[in-house]
């Protein structure tokens, strides 16, 4: 186990030619592609395409596409943080019959109509943001997210898995063995390093993880595989976890990664083996999200 602070700054930080996949969703995705944009060259998003609230369930439920707002939120987080279409892509409308719609993920559902193609609508989305690196859906299909729960019972949905009032020991999807795009696998076969995290384990990491042919991609890849710890458990997926039960559950679906990045301020790291532990501060001043920054120094170091 490695333990410490560093000193560097954002600056020491350069483009060496790292081909980098970072996989999952939401919130903690985007901060992985911040950080990765400051040390790779290559970067490639691989994205939960599960969620049913919100506007992307309602944009599911209406068009029948895949979940379009965490690839939005990657796409902005690759993309020109000072251009308008970055900026326009987050507004979410406060009122009337557009109320709850982020801009982007009604670009991207406009784009798909246009275009016939929900992958060429990424792309040309992209395009509009000025992103530095490719956005793929963990399916090429629309899926929902499955839960397994103590007690035999099972949740669909990810609304319902991520407020499960049971510990979760399982998830999958419906259909079982959906397609991944060929330029997943592809990526994660050709990567120098594949950063799982942090986010949602259950409703967001997995969620990608429980894709048969990315689970099988994994573990054959010989790209060194970090898993960027959580900085707090989550309410109802992860109450009173700590880093070696999020390892657990990782391993539980097929996942045996090679390093884990753990800020000794966030949760508890429990019992650890079989894997390498690198402690750093890794928060944002205010300690909610995990800062760029930081997160960038720690992978540049990590690379196969």
């Amino acid at each position: 186990m490695r333990t410490g602070a560093r000193s560097a700054t954002l600056d020491s930080v350069g483009q060496d030619g790292a081909r980098v996949v970072a996989l999952g969703g939401g919130h903690g995705l985007a901060a992985t592609l911040q950080a990765a944009r400051r040390y790779a060259s290559d970067i490639r998003a691989i994205v939960s395409v599960a969620d049913d609230g919100g506007s992307s369930g309602r944009l599911r439920a209406a068009l029948g596409i895949p979940a379009p707002g965490d690839l939005r939120r990657c796409l902005v987080a690759l993309g020109d943080a000072d251009g308008v279409w970055a900026r326009a892509f987050e507004h979410r409308f406060a009122e009337g019959d557009l109320e709850g719609h982020a801009v982007g993920n009604l670009v991207i559902a406009g784009l798909t109509a246009a275009l016939g193609d929900f992958r060429l609508a990424l792309d040309e989305a992209g395009r509009l943001v000025g992103a530095t690196g490719d956005v793929i859906p963990a399916t090429a299909e629309p899926v929902d997210l499955k839960a397994e729960v103590d007690g035999g019972a099972s949740l669909e949905g990810q609304v319902r898995v991520s407020n499960a009032d049971a510990p979760i020991t399982r998830v999958s999807l419906v259909p079982p063995d959906p397609a991944a795009p060929p330029e997943a696998l592809a990526a994660i076969a050709a990567a120098d390093q594949v950063v799982i995290g942090p986010g949602s384990l259950f409703s967001s990491v997995l969620a990608v993880v429980a894709v048969p042919a990315i689970a099988d991609a994994l573990a054959v890849t010989r790209a060194t595989k970090i898993y960027v710890c959580n900085l707090r458990p989550e309410a109802h997926e992860t109450e009173d976890y700590d880093a070696a039960r999020h390892l657990a559950a990782l391993r539980a679906h097929g996942l045996k990664v090679d390093v884990v990045l753990h800020d000794p301020e966030a949760m508890p790291l429990g019992p650890v083996s079989g894997v390498t532990v690198v402690q750093l501060p890794l928060a944002r001043p205010d300690g909610l999200a995990h800062d760029p920054g930081r997160l960038a120094l720690a992978l540049s170091e990590r690379i196969a």
